[in-house]
């Protein structure tokens, strides 16, 4: 793929997806941080249950015919959501896919209602926290930090919409 902005579509999550989502969030996962947590696991052996069930959703970036990214919306509470599990396969790397379903996943979940988002990352994912940064997210004080359960979490964000 050339790194040029690459031209995707959208859509949702169907049946038999799971394998695409595990494997486009395990390939960034290990990438940088050499193995999956167990809340991880949890997330991505049965997305319809962790994330659909519960009132959220999940996109698909397609180019070309193929995944090349995906993003849940995880219903945190009435309003809000996480924006989680968010992955850009290596190959198709700065060609501003993950802005783009950035921008989508936002479209989505303010059509939805939502009036907060919410995500937890690291601070090694630099250009990811530039990413959010400029959509608007907003870095949390340490006082409003609630722990999470992702161990490698340091960096925590939100958006009104």
């Amino acid at each position: 793929m050339t790194k040029q902005e690459a031209k995707v579509t959208f859509r949702e999550f169907e049946p038999g997806d799971a394998g695409v989502f595990r494997r486009l969030n395990e390939e960034w996962i290990k990438s940088y941080f050499s193995q999956l947590e167990a809340k991880d696991e949890e997330a991505i052996a049965d997305p319809e249950r962790t994330v659909l069930k519960g009132g959220g959703r999940i996109l698909f970036a397609i180019h070309e015919g193929q995944a090349v990214g995906c993003c849940a919306l995880v219903a945190l509470g009435p309003g809000e959501f996480e924006v989680a599990k968010m992955a850009v396969a290596e190959s198709a790397r700065g060609a501003g896919i993950g802005r783009q379903l950035l921008s989508r996943i936002i479209a989505e979940a303010a059509a939805m209602g939502a009036k907060r988002l919410y995500l937890e990352t690291n601070h090694k994912l630099t250009p990811a926290i530039r990413l959010y940064e400029s959509a608007g997210f907003r870095h949390l004080g340490p006082e409003r930090i609630v722990p999470s359960r992702y161990a490698r979490a340091d960096v925590y964000m939100e958006l009104w919409l």
